[in-house]
């Protein structure tokens, strides 16, 4: 069986001895942490019309940072956020991260959690005690105090799709009276939400604010053909990395250390090139609706192997001249016992390839991986379909000509649909850590790697499993590529994904949200 690796949660102080210490202290074990910052860059205006087939009007990606928090105007606001759990996941984590920034503003954040469970719950009560020791209040889902706090709010955010169930089993007769100032943050790119229960009244909000293009697209399409309604307006908001994290990234001393530890624990030498696909778990999920059958082995831990493997035939055959070359897959998770994580470890051991393959468990901080492997491959799937006429999930423009070209998606029914990754911070992540990306022609990956230059995009799906193996076998050989790839996607993160683009742009947000709210309400 493969080798299992933990790698811990970073400490992250401003003084470099205690940020090293901290990170090799406490890297044996799983800890919980969430970011102090939201962030990120670009932000398009999906305007509101009168017909579904309404153009999307962009604004410039440009932000000028003039030294002034752009978000200072939410000083003494009050927002309550709607989570539909609180958990290690995403969605939340996402969440947390805006009530962090709103709070270093002044702003007044009530925290509501829709579904707990009815046992006590180790990973909530850690991620409640850190909200509320940064002053975010939390507040049961249900209760006439939770109404009236909704009901007082500036801006109430819900999070995912899911979290629309809270408005009618909470709000009751309330709910109009709170739908002009909700903004509704949407991360999903999976059709199992696309039901009325849990949207129904999104039509009417003051906004939703969605993390990539694709994502925008999809729902703007999906609203439309399968439940005959409209999307509000509509704000595309790219996610992006916190400071924290980029106090590691400029710290060369920190680096090298997490480097050499990690590689150390996982047997590597220090000429080993090691590829990495990194995600918060191993999941596998059938999901059926009508006509469609959606089968999402989500981040594609499963193809990745396989091209993985054919590389190392392919280099064995070409008899080609490399540094050994080794992987890990990052979110495993064996407690849950998961046909899936089974089935890829089986993989590893009827292929014989356990001495070059690592699974690790799943954890927040990654910050150590990605100092430790010199490849990121993002491998986001897809979902078949047989009814959809539309295009759903591929980024316009240059991205989306390319894929065109290459007849990796159609816009036609009885074909793969490319879906993908809603964004992928991940990437981003990685990016700054100078590493060259491989990923799916897909989603929002499609609107951070720029093929050819800050890495390589394939199809997704089988068809994209020799591509990808030729991928990995072209960086594997060539140094000075991985390098110049990495420069350039640092260069890209320094310009479009930073803490002080996302900070402007979630700032217009808001500002228009709040300025719609209270010319509805009043």
């Amino acid at each position: 069986m493969a080798k299992n690796s933990t790698t811990g949660l970073i400490s992250m102080q401003k003084r470099r001895p205690l940020m090293i210490m901290f990170c090799i202290a406490l890297s044996t074990a799983i800890a919980f942490f969430i970011g102090a910052s939201y962030s990120s860059c670009n932000a398009r205006d999906y305007a509101e019309s009168n017909n579904f087939s309404s153009k999307i009007h962009s604004e410039s990606s440009v932000v000028v940072d003039d030294g002034q928090n752009p978000l200072g105007f939410m000083k003494s606001k009050l927002v309550l956020l709607v989570s539909h759990e609180l958990s290690l996941s995403g969605g939340p984590l996402l969440l947390m991260e805006l009530a962090f920034l709103l709070r270093a503003v002044g702003t007044r954040v009530v925290w509501i959690t829709n579904q707990k469970p009815t046992e006590p719950d180790e990973v909530i009560y850690s991620l409640e005690r850190r909200m509320m020791d940064r002053g975010v209040e939390v507040l049961p889902a249900k209760g006439q105090k939770t109404v009236d706090m909704a009901l007082e709010s500036d801006l109430v955010i819900l999070n995912t799709a899911v979290a629309g169930k809270w408005l009618d089993a909470v709000l009751k007769e309330n709910v109009a009276h709170v739908l002009p100032k909700i903004l509704w943050w949407i991360h999903e790119m999976r059709g199992h939400y696309f039901k009325l229960e849990y949207i129904k009244h999104l039509p009417f909000v003051a906004g939703a604010m969605i993390d990539s293009h694709a994502t925008a697209e999809y729902w703007k399409n999906r609203t439309h053909e399968r439940l005959g309604i409209k999307m509000p307006a509509t704000y595309v908001v790219h996610l992006g990395n916190s400071k924290d994290l980029m106090e590691i990234v400029d710290d060369s001393v920190a680096r090298r250390v997490l480097r050499e530890h990690v590689r150390e624990s996982l047997g590597l030498r220090k000429d080993d090139l090691l590829f990495a696909i990194i995600n918060s778990e191993i999941a596998f999920a059938v999901l059926k609706f009508g006509h469609e059958i959606c089968v999402s082995r989500g981040k594609g831990q499963d193809l990745f192997l396989k091209s993985f493997y054919e590389a190392l035939q392919l280099i064995q055959q070409r008899k080609l001249e490399v540094p050994p070359i080794h992987a890990i897959i990052v979110g495993s998770d064996m407690s849950a016992q998961t046909k899936f994580e089974t089935e890829l470890r089986n993989f590893v051991a009827d292929k014989k390839i356990q001495e070059r393959m690592n699974f690790v468990k799943k954890t927040l901080d990654v910050a150590p991986y990605l100092a430790s492997v010199d490849v990121l491959v993002q491998n986001s799937q897809i979902c078949k379909s047989t009814n959809l006429q539309y295009m759903c999930g591929v980024a316009s423009g240059v991205g989306q000509r390319w894929a065109e070209e290459k007849s990796w998606w159609r816009r036609d029914g009885g074909v793969t649909v490319a879906r993908g990754e809603c964004f992928g911070r991940i990437t981003i992540e990685a990016m700054a850590f100078q590493l060259p990306i491989l990923g799916t022609a897909a989603g929002g990956t499609m609107e951070i790697i720029v093929n050819g230059s800050t890495g390589w995009l394939h199809p997704v799906g089988k068809e994209g499993v020799t591509p990808l193996a030729n991928n990995i076998i072209e960086l594997a050989t060539n140094a000075g590529m991985r390098k110049a790839m990495g420069s350039k996607g640092y260069s890209r993160v320094k310009e479009m994904f930073l803490e002080h683009h996302m900070s402007r742009r979630i700032a217009l947000v808001l500002h228009e949200v709040l300025q719609k709210a209270k010319g509805k309400v009043q």
